[in-house]
């Protein structure tokens, strides 16, 4: 009563089978994950504001600096961010 297939003491095909499956599964697994790990590694990490890319405030100086914008321009748009921006508690 060792394997309970009959006291053959033999697999049967589908046990071979399964055990076979779970190998590739566990090591494919393990491949993914080595690969994730290593091309994560090489990227740059991303942007303090929620991953979202450069913040606005960044993007609205560069403008400045590239004269997309005038210095008026500038000012309300900054006055506009820093309106729906939630102050940070003092103290």
């Amino acid at each position: 009563m060792m394997f309970w297939d009959g006291g053959g003491g033999h697999w049967v095909f589908w046990q071979a089978a399964v055990m076979w499956g779970a190998m590739v599964v566990f090591w494919g697994l393990v491949i993914w994950a080595v690969y994730a790990l290593v091309t994560n590694a090489g990227r740059a990490p991303q942007a303090p504001w929620h991953g979202l890319g450069p913040d606005a405030r960044s993007i609205l100086d560069q403008r400045l600096a590239k004269g997309e914008i005038g210095p008026e321009e500038y000012t309300r748009l900054r006055e506009t961010l820093e309106a729906g921006r939630p102050k940070a508690p003092v103290g």
